[in-house]
């Protein structure tokens, strides 16, 4: 843990010197009235948890990822570990992942998880999968979407957009919804996110 917090500094520092990022709504991160909240940003690349880290500036995150995300390169690896990342696997054992991020969430750490799954290498905002408004229902904290350009590169802008807390449990009467009504809140924060591209594109 404490690696993390010597790290970040220097992250910070080199993405700055290579990056110019363009963050708007990072007040709303202050609006949230619980310790814990989820983070669901868009996914464009293997890179994008070093670059939430550092654009949110804050403590570790639990990283929720499919194993391809922790198999990149072993520098990733190891910093996602120290991020305090969760590898889902695809197995029976991904119930008890499950739970265990749920736990880390209720007891105040953020938790990031990428609706989509997968990366969008094109920049369009793919389908969402309905973990992260499941997660965000058992937890009975608040999600927060998050849009983000896909130019990485060296002196390349990137936009950031930040919105604002969305409690779904307010949305739902039960934690453990049917299909149908985790299809809806899951449409509910996919185009919050499409909403937050359109006012990046309109800066």
């Amino acid at each position: 843990m404490m690696l993390y917090y010597i790290l970040l500094p220097f992250a910070w520092l080199l993405w700055h010197l290579g990056f110019r990022i363009r963050v708007e709504g990072r007040e709303n991160l202050k609006k949230v009235q619980t310790k814990g909240y989820i983070l669901a940003p868009t996914h464009v690349s293997a890179i994008d948890p070093v670059f939430i880290a550092v654009t949110r500036w804050g403590g570790r995150m639990v990283i929720f990822a499919k194993k391809e995300l922790f198999e990149i390169n072993a520098f990733l690896s190891w910093f996602f570990r120290c991020c305090g990342g969760v590898c889902v696997r695809g197995t029976k054992e991904e119930v008890a992942v499950i739970d265990r991020t749920v736990e880390a969430c209720k007891n105040g750490r953020t938790l990031l998880i990428f609706p989509e799954g997968r990366f969008s290498t094109t920049g369009e905002i793919l389908e969402f999968r309905s973990t992260a408004a499941l997660l965000a229902l058992q937890t009975d904290v608040p999600i927060i979407p998050m849009w983000h350009s896909v130019n990485y590169g060296f002196g390349k802008r990137t936009d950031v957009v930040i919105g604002e807390p969305i409690r779904l449990s307010e949305l739902c009467s039960t934690a453990n919804p049917d299909a149908a009504e985790l299809d809806r809140l899951t449409a509910i924060l996919r185009n919050k996110v499409i909403e937050l591209r359109g006012m990046a594109q309109e800066a």
